[in-house]
């Protein structure tokens, strides 16, 4: 009697490996764009990132501008749903230890190799008109769906005066956190700031003279 030949495994489904293929290239275009920004930032150097073929990449994404749009989209969904995470695990309400992990997770949205990797892909659609409808309605898109976060999280009644605006006015500190920190190490201001803004915002929201 011959030798029996081992068991396999049932195939992988082609749809899976279609979704696996997609998500390599979604997170290996926003690492290429972090690090070497938009010139940089070829569909050839993305695929061999993601240790897929040319050919594959372009039966993903049609066009350069397809696959960079949908990598920072994807990602930032991403981000903000670990950040929304966060509140399984948060001090009680109306404390300030609360409001700073809060602060802190929200800052981290801007501070990381998501928004370096979104920030050149602002420069380039300032400079090239194919890009530009794109990235405004991504910006404006990402933008929304962070503040929603950031009620959400701060348990933010907006019906009442100025809390929306110091909502908004928090995530555009944020956002100058990030441009601060893309340079040089910002770490121990970023600390500082985060600290007085999280009792700023815990004064506003309880109402506290």
């Amino acid at each position: 009697m011959g030798a029996l030949t081992p068991a396999r495994g049932p195939k992988q489904p082609q749809q899976e490996r279609s979704r696996a293929t997609r998500l390599k290239l979604l997170e290996a275009a926003v690492s290429c764009l972090a690090e070497r920004g938009w010139s940089g930032s070829t569909v050839s150097v993305v695929a061999e990132r993601a240790g897929v073929s040319r050919g594959a990449a372009q039966h993903h994404f049609r066009t350069r501008e397809d696959l960079f749009t949908a990598a920072v989209e994807h990602v930032a969904e991403k981000r903000q749903g670990a950040v929304r995470a966060v509140a399984r695990n948060l001090p009680p309400a109306g404390s300030v230890a609360r409001t700073w992990i809060i602060v802190e997770e929200l800052v981290g949205l801007y501070t990381g190799p998501l928004f370096r990797a979104a920030l050149h892909l602002w420069v380039a659609a300032s400079d090239e008109e194919q890009l530009r409808d794109r990235v405004t309605a991504l910006e404006a898109k990402v933008g929304r769906e962070a503040h929603r976060t950031a009620v959400a999280l701060l348990d933010a009644d907006e019906s009442v005066p100025g809390v929306r605006e110091t909502v908004q006015g928090l995530l555009d500190m944020a956002r100058g956190l990030g441009l601060a920190n893309l340079l040089t190490d910002d770490t121990a201001r970023r600390d500082r700031v985060v600290a007085q803004w999280s009792k700023l915002i815990d004064a506003e929201l309880s109402g506290s003279p």
